[in-house]
């Protein structure tokens, strides 16, 4: 299993993987089980109701789910933030639930975020 971050989402969405190193691109490429934290699609449409993107999250989750399969993690939600509670290297509550929901499974996290990569021993940029 390969989480993705929003960032990676969006970029994913608008066909620009060639932002990744080829680590990353490799791992998307041969992942069955590609997820998102929920915290993503919320982070999606927070950006959208903002104007900084514009699709919907529900749409662009929807895209990618028949391009690559991606989904959403159902992890049970008081898990992930017992797991959260220790990222206290972010005040950003969005990337601290992504990474937990990442670490609750030491899976590996596509991210462009270099606070993240550099706080995330499985990040891949």
């Amino acid at each position: 299993m390969t989480y993705l971050d929003t960032n990676a989402v969006f970029a994913l969405d608008r066909k620009e993987a060639d932002i990744f190193s080829r680590r990353a691109q490799a791992a998307i490429d041969r992942e069955d089980d590609l997820r998102i934290s929920p915290m993503v699609l919320l982070e999606l449409e927070y950006l959208h109701e903002i104007k900084r993107i514009k699709g919907s999250a529900v749409a662009i989750v929807n895209d990618l789910q028949a391009e690559i399969g991606l989904r959403v993690c159902d992890s049970p939600f008081p898990l992930v933030v017992h797991k959260a509670l220790a990222e206290r290297w972010t005040r950003d509550p969005f990337d601290r639930m992504i990474v937990a929901h990442a670490r609750l499974y030491s899976a590996p996290l596509i991210t462009l975020d270099r606070n993240i990569q550099d706080h995330y021993t499985y990040a891949l940029g």
